[in-house]
Formats: C-alpha cells, sequence, structure tokens
C-alpha cells in the first residue's frame, strides 16, 4: 500500500534541523483540488447539494464533517505518526526556531460501495522555514499518500483519508529523519 506513496526533495538541506527537538506545525488547505474537481469550494457545493437533495439537513451535516475532520482526525493522525517516526515533537509551539508549513494540495476522498472501491489519496508540499525570518529551510512533497483500513470497512470518506494522513506522516517522518542525519 505505501510503495505508491512518493516523497522527493525540491529544495533546501534537513541538516541544519539536526539540534532541534520541536517543531511549529501549521496546516493548511490552500488551493487543494478534491476529486475530479479542481477547487474544493467546488466539491463542497456539489456534494452538500447532493446530500441535501437525498435528505434534508444530511449535507450541513457532511459539510461540518468535511471541514472539522481536519483538526479533529486528520492533522492529529500525521502528528501521531510524523513523531513517532522522526526525531521532532510537531504542534503549536509558538516558540520553536521552525516552522513546518503542511498544505494539502490534493485529496481524493475514494469510495467503498460494498462490491468496488477506490482508496484515498492525499498529496501534500511540506516546507520547513525558519519560524523569526520565514526562510526556507527545506521543501518536499509526498505525492499519492493511500488511505485504507485493514478488512476494507472504511466506508466514510473520513475514515479513508484519516489513514492517508497517518501514511503520510509515518512515511515523511522517516524521509526527514534520514535527512537529519
Amino acid at each position: 500500500m505505501t510503495q505508491a506513496q512518493r516523497i522527493k526533495k525540491l529544495s533546501g538541506d534537513a541538516k541544519e534541523l539536526a539540534s532541534e527537538t520541536k517543531l511549529n506545525v501549521v496546516f493548511t488547505y490552500n488551493g487543494m483540488s478534491v476529486g475530479k474537481f479542481d477547487n474544493e469550494t467546488e466539491y463542497i457545493k456539489t456534494k452538500k447539494e447532493e446530500y441535501n437533495k437525498k435528505e434534508a439537513g444530511r449535507g450541513d451535516k457532511w459539510e461540518a464533517s468535511w471541514v472539522g475532520d481536519r483538526k479533529g482526525r486528520f492533522e492529529p493522525q500525521f502528528t501521531e505518526l510524523f513523531e513517532k517516526t522522526s526525531p521532532f515533537a510537531i504542534g503549536n509551539y509558538a516558540d520553536a526556531k521552525y516552522t513546518m508549513l503542511v498544505n494539502t494540495t490534493r485529496t481524493e476522498p475514494g469510495y467503498n460501495i460494498y462490491i468496488s472501491r477506490k482508496n484515498a489519496e492525499v498529496d501534500l508540499e511540506v516546507e520547513i522555514i525558519e519560524t523569526a525570518s520565514k526562510r526556507s529551510v527545506v521543501k518536499y512533497t509526498v505525492k499519492n499518500a493511500p488511505g485504507r483500513t485493514f478488512g476494507g470497512y472504511d466506508y466514510d470518506s473520513g475514515t479513508r483519508l484519516e489513514e492517508a494522513y497517518a501514511t503520510a506522516g509515518k512515511h515523511f517522518g522517516k524521509e526527514l529523519k534520514a535527512d537529519v542525519k
């Protein structure tokens, strides 16, 4: 499952981070495409209308979950697995010398309809900057981080995406650890 994921260093040198133990982290979703939609706004509008036509209020609940899952599920999973595989703690550390910017550029929610399925995937741009000066230290892309659960009981897109962020965090943490040495 993780073989399809690609992590590529675009610029910089992570060795500068060698003496650090914690990084401030900021998650963003700027310019994110979703599935076949070029922008998230279009996707949300379409899905919300579709769900509300089937059942009044269902689309509104879905939209709240779509946005709320970021802080409640996706970001914590990325953080947890990143911290397990890297030498850094990440979080709201305003006093940290470096800040890790994690921007999701593409989300594929996937689907699971019993007889057919498509795994979720996320693409991320990760840039570590010096907090005070905003100078870029190192920049990576994470492409096609897959998300699915063991046994295939992932009928909720949030569950599949949570796993995609966990996979991305785990493998990016390993990559960064190797690059810091």
